[in-house]
């Protein structure tokens, strides 16, 4: 146990902090959940246009809804206030080693990380319900990058962050088969092979949009983080 706390340790040490400026204010950019307000428009905007009736559409964001509902609560209502492990950034033992950005700063615990549960979640479902490379690999950068935001500020320990994986990634998978098994009571199956669509029938211009969102998001950061570095 000695062992694992001391590679958990090192591990944060080796994504915390920066001495740069820029790095500071991109990293508090892409912390915050409103940055990515454009990408969820998006992702909402991909299941409106490529379903047909309202109730196939009210499924399938209700079942995306419920992957952040489930894993935020377990991970805030229950997990966090049963272990009540302190964050790096608050912990005695630690904190005069890990570097922190003054302008954020959060006061609960750390086991597990809900960044991680919820996004890596949301990755899991939409993966499975889209069904395209491209989109897949944005959607697991998003959730990656949120992942290493918290380790750069000290809000994490790699443990936590790894166990979030973990329970959003099983709760993304477990929502989707919940999802997929209402989803066919209200549509017959339908294989689409045109390269316009992926299998499950979602245009791949959409998903481009979805992607461009993605870019055009760390480019805000960026400028944002070069303003702030002056």
């Amino acid at each position: 146990m000695h062992l694992l706390k001391e590679l958990d340790q090192w591990l944060l040490f080796l994504f915390n902090g920066s001495d740069s400026l820029f790095l500071d204010g991109m990293i508090t950019v892409l912390t915050s959940g409103l940055a990515w307000i454009p990408l969820y428009v998006s992702l909402a905007y991909i299941v409106i246009k490529n379903h047909d009736t309202m109730p196939q559409i009210m499924l399938t964001i209700g079942c995306a809804l419920l992957c952040v509902a489930v894993t935020a609560g377990v991970t805030n209502l229950l997990v966090k206030p049963l272990v009540a492990r302190p964050r790096p950034c608050n912990d005695p033992f630690v904190k005069g080693l890990v570097d922190t950005v003054v302008s954020i700063s959060q006061k609960d615990y750390s086991f597990f990380s809900a960044h991680a549960a919820n996004t890596f979640s949301i990755t899991v479902f939409l993966s499975l319900l889209v069904r395209n490379r491209a989109f897949v690999i944005t959607l697991v950068s998003w959730s990656l990058l949120n992942c290493y935001t918290r380790l750069y500020l000290g809000f994490h320990y790699p443990s936590d962050i790894v166990c979030g994986l973990l329970f959003g990634g099983l709760m993304g998978f477990v929502l989707y088969i919940f999802y997929n098994r209402l989803f066919r009571m209200l549509s017959p199956q339908v294989n689409y092979v045109s390269s316009k669509y992926t299998p499950t029938g979602y245009a791949v211009s959409d998903i481009d949009l979805v992607i461009s969102v993605f870019v055009f998001t760390l480019v805000y950061a960026a400028i944002h983080a070069l303003i702030y570095s002056f």
